[in-house]
């Protein structure tokens, strides 16, 4: 394993809270990091820069309040989400509020790394990428980062086609030696040991973390998670112009007809091919496939002390 041993030893659980557009709020991060899983937070979800100080300030207080009151509680760190296409100037704002509120780890989810990589080593903090793909594994890892997001098949979002089981292998046999996070399809504490057993530091839970009761997720989204199953699930790229997996039942909700979706303009990402007021994540959206293991909405606290009971017994099971 090689996750750093000052973030190992400050987890109660082998995970992460993954930032989720719309969806993130800092009480979902705040509530994460308390409970001991490192908490994402999306710059994008901020209005403003001064907006996003507001939230890092929100989160570095209640883990400071918790510490004072707790000294030997597990606070997990602080990750951030940010874009890896921004002029210098904004590069730097944004870097230099995440090193203040003490953010630990930035997280690069499209384009190419290399400069917020180098950026975000100058501040000191560490950088994640993700990769829905071998190809993207690749360019992480020639950027010099020091985790990959391995998305296999079955997550939500901006989800990848190959096998866990081949994603995580073949990047550590192609040299890899930093953290390793798998992705998709993680809702139970026994598929975070599975994470572990084929090889990777951490897991990354989305969806499963949309359907609490911290999420800013609008409440008929969260209740469809706990309704609807991975049947209802689509994979496909014509919501927001790069393939995910989306809700049939949001599709309908919004008046789309799943088998007749309109296609996007010129293979782009974006939603101008939609219908007017229909947004993806916004009233379209996305789940993956753990939503199978999704029967409720709890706190985030709840659902980490289920996650960990799951895991711990997980454990025990492979160690018999």
């Amino acid at each position: 394993m090689s996750l750093p041993e000052h973030i190992r030893s400050r987890l109660t659980l082998p995970a992460v809270c993954a930032p989720m557009f719309l969806v993130t709020t800092p009480e979902l991060v705040r509530e994460a990091c308390l409970a001991g899983v490192v908490g994402a937070l999306p710059r994008q979800n901020a209005r403003s820069i001064e907006e996003f100080e507001r939230w890092l300030a929100h989160i570095r207080g209640a883990i400071e309040e918790k510490r004072a009151a707790d000294p030997a509680a597990r606070l997990a760190p602080i990750a951030v989400n940010l874009a890896s296409k921004m002029a210098p100037e904004d590069f730097e704002a944004n870097l230099s509020l995440c090193e203040r509120y003490g953010v630990e780890i930035i997280i690069n989810a499209t384009g190419n790394p290399t400069e917020l990589t180098r950026r975000a080593h100058d501040h000191g903090m560490l950088v994640w990428a993700d990769a829905i793909s071998l190809r993207f594994a690749d360019k992480a890892m020639e950027a010099g980062v020091d985790g990959v997001v391995a998305i296999g098949a079955g997550g939500g979002g901006h989800s990848g086609t190959m096998s866990h089981i081949a994603l995580l292998a073949t990047i550590r046999e192609r040299g890899f030696s930093g953290t390793l996070i798998m992705a998709g399809a993680i809702s139970t504490g026994a598929q975070i040991r599975a994470a572990e057993v084929l090889g990777a530091d951490l897991a990354y839970l989305g969806t499963r973390f949309i359907a609490t009761e911290e999420s800013g997720a609008d409440p008929a989204y969260k209740q469809m998670l706990v309704e609807e199953t991975s049947a209802g699930l689509m994979y496909t790229p014509k919501i927001a112009g790069v393939a995910a997996n989306w809700l049939t039942a949001s599709m309908r909700r919004v008046g789309l007809d799943p088998d007749q979706l309109p296609e996007p303009e010129g293979g782009r990402m974006g939603y101008g091919h939609l219908p007017e007021g229909v947004r993806p994540w916004a009233n379209l959206w996305s789940a993956g496939q753990g939503i199978d293991q999704i029967h409720d909405i709890p706190t985030v606290a709840e659902l980490v002390e289920r996650l960990r009971r799951e895991y711990e017994a997980a454990c025990r099971t492979v160690a018999m």
